[in-house]
This record gives C-alpha cells, sequence and structure tokens, in this order.
C-alpha cells in the first residue's frame, strides 16, 4: 500500500462522527468499551465496530488485559500524525465534543472515587496488602543495588502512600518530597517520618499529573507500586519526567504484565502490569534513556525495576511525541 493509499484510507475511517468522537476521547485518557459506550449513549456492539475500524486504520491502539480491553490514540505508526491532525481540526465548542467532556470528567470522577475509597479503607495496613504480592526487602534491595551510591540533592516519591521510599532513600537526600491524593495515606506518612526522624523528608497533598511548575528539579524520582492505578500511565512518566534535573534518574517499581483479574475488583487495579517495550516507549517520549529492566520473581507476580535517565542534552524534549 503507498503513503497516499495509507492516507486515504485513515482519512475516509475518521470521516464519521461517532469516529471522531471516540478520537477525541482516546486521546484525553485509556478508556475500556465500557466507559465509552456510557460516554457516547451507544450500544457496545455499534461503539466496538467503529473501534475495530479505527484500530485496523491505525488511529488507535487496543490493548486487553484480562477481560477488560483498553483503547488510546496510536502512538506509533504512519498514521499517527493524520490522527493528531484530525484532533487539531475539531471544533472545541461542538456540543457533542464538549458533552463528551463532560461525562468523561464523570467516568475519571467515579474512578478516583472507587480508588480513593479503596486507599482510605487500606491506608493504614497498606504495606501488609503490597507484601501479598512481593517480597518488599527484595525490591527494596535490588532498587537500592540499580541506584548505587550515588549521593541525591533532591527527591520527589510521586504517590508516597505509607512513605517507605523516603524512609528508604531519604537518609541519603538532601531533601525530600513525597506526594499523594489521600489524606489518609499522608497521616501514615508524616507519623512514619517523624517515627524514623528523618526531618529533611516532608509530603504534601500532590497529583502525579499536575505537579509542581515551579523551577525546582530532582535528581531522582520515584513511581512506586502507582503506575498500575493511573488511566494515563504515560502521561504519569512524562510529568515525572518534566521535573527531573538534567542526568537525573526517574526509577518506577511495578508488576509485570499479569492476568489477575481480581486485583483490579478487590484492590482498584486500573492495569494489570506492563510490558517492558510499553514503558520504555514512555520513557523515550519523554526524552528519558531507558535502562534494561530489573526483575524481582514472586508468587504469583513478578516485580519490575525500570530506571531511565534524563540526557544532559535532551531535557527541552520532555513531552515531545
Amino acid at each position: 500500500m503507498t503513503d497516499l493509499e495509507e492516507l486515504l484510507t485513515v482519512l475516509r475511517t475518521a470521516g464519521e462522527s461517532t469516529r471522531i468522537r471516540l478520537l477525541a476521547l482516546c486521546a484525553q485518557s485509556e478508556l475500556a468499551v465500557t466507559e465509552l459506550t456510557r460516554i457516547l449513549g451507544q450500544s457496545q456492539p455499534r461503539v466496538s465496530r467503529h473501534l475495530k475500524l479505527m484500530v485496523d486504520a491505525g488511529l488507535l491502539e487496543r490493548f486487553r488485559e484480562g477481560t477488560w480491553a483498553f483503547y488510546r490514540l496510536a502512538q506509533r505508526g504512519p498514521a499517527r500524525r493524520a490522527a493528531r491532525q484530525v484532533l487539531e481540526m475539531i471544533p472545541a465548542t461542538d456540543p457533542a465534543i464538549l458533552r463528551d467532556r463532560d461525562r468523561l470528567a464523570d467516568v475519571k470522577a467515579e474512578r478516583a472515587r472507587v480508588a480513593a475509597e479503596y486507599f482510605r479503607k487500606n491506608a493504614k495496613r497498606w504495606d501488609d496488602i503490597r507484601r501479598l504480592h512481593a517480597d518488599d526487602a527484595e525490591v527494596e534491595a535490588a532498587m537500592t543495588d540499580l541506584l548505587g551510591d550515588q549521593p541525591i540533592k533532591g527527591f520527589l516519591d510521586i504517590g508516597t502512600g505509607t512513605g517507605r521510599m523516603l524512609e528508604l532513600f531519604g537518609p541519603r537526600a538532601d531533601r525530600a518530597v513525597g506526594i499523594d491524593l489521600s489524606r489518609e495515606m499522608l497521616n501514615v506518612a508524616r507519623a512514619n517520618l517523624e517515627r524514623a526522624e528523618l526531618t529533611n523528608c516532608q509530603v504534601r497533598l500532590g497529583d502525579m499529573y499536575g505537579l509542581s511548575a515551579d523551577a525546582e528539579r530532582y535528581d531522582l524520582v520515584t513511581v512506586h507500586q502507582v503506575l498500575h492505578y493511573a488511566d494515563q500511565p504515560g502521561l504519569a512518566i512524562a510529568e515525572a519526567a518534566r521535573v527531573l534535573a538534567p542526568g537525573g534518574r526517574l526509577v518506577v517499581v511495578d508488576f509485570a504484565h499479569h492476568d489477575i483479574e481480581a486485583l483490579r475488583g478487590e484492590h482498584a487495579h486500573r492495569r494489570l502490569g506492563f510490558d517492558d517495550d510499553e514503558v520504555a516507549d514512555w520513557c523515550r517520549a519523554a526524552a528519558l534513556d531507558p535502562s534494561p529492566p530489573v526483575s524481582v520473581p514472586g508468587d504469583p507476580l513478578t516485580v519490575k525495576i525500570w530506571m531511565a535517565t534524563r540526557n544532559q542534552d535532551d531535557a527541552s524534549k520532555a513531552g515531545e511525541g
């Protein structure tokens, strides 16, 4: 197929109102079919049919996790550029687009409510729950080996939970900050930091999608067992990369891809782990240089440690692509 034929296929596929709306929605968030049907107010067979055509044309990407299928804007391929150009032409004031955005906000708010309720109920025993999935001592030892003994000036822990990463690496840092959206978690973290007498560490309410816009930069950022709750993990990595100092390191700790569906229903997991290539692609898109991942086998889950470094001369490219 020639480039012209590919372009015509993309344009023909995108040239329908429901598909334009789907494209706009999937550009804002990774969405399941049930969420898209709720937003559009259309039947699942009809929405699924439109989605299949758009995936076949390269406008969207589909990935399955257990019984769920998610859709997002294409991250690679010749149709990616055309998809973004179509998005730029969508009138921001169109009534259907505005209505879809409002309903998407409702879907996200419901996700956040479910997650917040889970965290509220489990804040005090969060570390115990995490131990059901992997051996913390082995994971922390692997992280320590990976980071070596390089001094840490500024340290940011995203989704700090009980503050365990601050306890682990805070003693090596000149200053350390942990952020979390759960006030209950922050209360637990503060108590733990006070007990450890880590006066150089602080915690505060914060969103991984909207980190502080001030000039402060960090030479270490950790995202420990948080990304599987994110509805836009690539955006979370891009935002973490944005606050890295040149030469700074991002460390993401999470599960390798798995099929344990119960973690979604019982523990509010949005994603059932991640593939190495997927995480590496997000890091490269954020102008980071990924290192080979480290695996910590568990039963039944394997924990992965992904590290990426901000290139000294590429700091201005973060967020491109």
